[in-house]
């Protein structure tokens, strides 16, 4: 094999590198062999502000792309938001306003730059061309017949279950199609739940008389639980913007059995055979932890994470939580882990009694959820493994004199 043939096949083995469909077969080598800079699409809908690693695994893919000299059009979907994308609903998104869409739009963006590079990275908002007129509007739709759009699993779920589906869904697979159309996409990746879109996006394609795009899927990574995908709504993800002991943390937390799906899917590399697993996945974590924060939070992070896991110990720098002690000078103390660390109340009592809660290291007794003020200010909360406030006292509440 030629050098040239060599250095054509790493760059295929890189691009394919945990993905599940390429489609239609044998065509991305066809478009690579072009010797042009290629355009990746990647539509968006800001429906959330904040991303996870679930999110990054097509960002770490189109960064390959970007990598190997390719152009990545990010498009920012404040027009299809409003439609609301049917993917694995089993009813009708909840629509947005104007407002939330371009807040969740900056956010969104400024995270993803944390993956891709801005400077081979083209920003565009579907609304620049969706906000069409009813007569063009018409003339997209009329190329498609129901029937084609009715095929998609979700759809056929919702029908044998007696969900509805509005018109509006029905148009969103059109809409992301015709977004192809207009950013002349040759190339387009998603999770494999968007499969059907990004297919339709070559029957919107080929109505204009473009040439198809091929496309591309990535898993749904698992979350730091191991059994179900990445999720803030089952409180096992990890964000972009986590702190970098928490993110440290939760990293080393995932089963063993999820390792070799997190590196080659966040990492894009297979992880070290003859490593040891605890080896590996601190590399996992360290790696994650460098690419959000920096080297030396990495550092930090597991310095951290030893002392308190490995020692034992508390770290030195904590957070400081105002307790609010009520007529009797008692803080209520699932009221405060709630108000600390966003979980319900049942939830806390849950950790109380299960010896998941402790005071300056020591677990608190199982049937102590009242606890004297006095008693409390100056120590340490801890609520699990990983996080820690230390209890003040409010302003102005000073003690009395005996």
């Amino acid at each position: 094999m030629t050098d040239r043939g060599k250095d054509e096949a790493a760059a295929l083995e890189r691009l394919l590198a945990g993905a599940v469909d390429v489609l239609p077969e044998g065509r991305l080598v066809e478009q690579l062999r072009e010797g042009r800079p290629l355009r990746v699409k990647f539509g968006m809908d800001p429906t959330s502000a904040d991303i996870h690693l679930g999110h990054c695994v097509v960002l770490t893919k189109l960064r390959a792309f970007q990598d190997l000299g390719h152009t990545v059009v990010l498009i920012v979907g404040d027009y299809t938001a409003r439609v609301g994308d049917p993917s694995g609903r089993d009813q009708t998104r909840p629509v947005l306003s104007a407002e939330e869409i371009e807040a969740n739009a900056r956010t969104y963006q400024e995270q993803a730059f944390k993956v891709l590079d801005p400077e081979r990275t083209e920003v565009r908002h579907n609304s620049e061309w969706l906000d069409m007129t009813s007569g063009e509007l018409f003339e997209l739709v009329r190329r498609f017949t129901v029937a084609r759009l009715l095929e998609r699993d979700d759809f056929q779920k919702r029908m044998s279950a007696g969900q509805a589906i509005s018109a509006l869904e029905l148009l969103y697979p059109v809409l992301q199609g015709y977004d192809s159309v207009a950013v002349e996409a040759d190339i387009e990746l998603g999770a494999t739940d968007q499969k059907f879109n990004l297919l339709f996006g070559r029957d919107v394609q080929i109505a204009y008389g473009q040439k198809p795009q091929s496309i591309l899927t990535m898993p749904i990574l698992v979350g730091t639980d191991g059994v179900r995908k990445m999720s803030k709504s089952y409180g096992n993800y990890v964000g972009v913007t986590d702190e970098p002991a928490e993110m440290f943390g939760k990293l080393m937390s995932i089963p063993d059995t999820v390792m070799d799906e997190y590196y080659l899917l966040l990492l894009g590399r297979e992880r070290d055979p003859d490593a040891h697993p605890n080896e590996a996945k601190r590399a996992l974590a360290r790696a994650i932890v460098e690419r959000f924060h920096s080297a030396d939070d990495a550092r930090a992070a597991e310095e951290r994470f030893d002392a308190v896991h490995k020692r034992r110990e508390i770290p030195d720098e904590v957070p400081t939580a105002t307790a609010q002690p009520n007529d009797e000078g008692l803080v209520h103390l699932p009221a405060l882990i709630k108000a600390e660390f966003g979980m319900s109340t049942s939830e806390a009592r849950r950790l109380i009694q299960g010896g998941g809660v402790k005071l300056d290291g020591e677990p608190v007794e199982a049937g102590q959820l009242d606890v004297a003020l006095d008693e409390l200010a100056g120590r340490v909360l801890q609520v699990g493994k990983r996080r820690f406030v230390r209890v003040a006292e409010p302003a102005g509440a000073g003690r009395a004199d005996s």
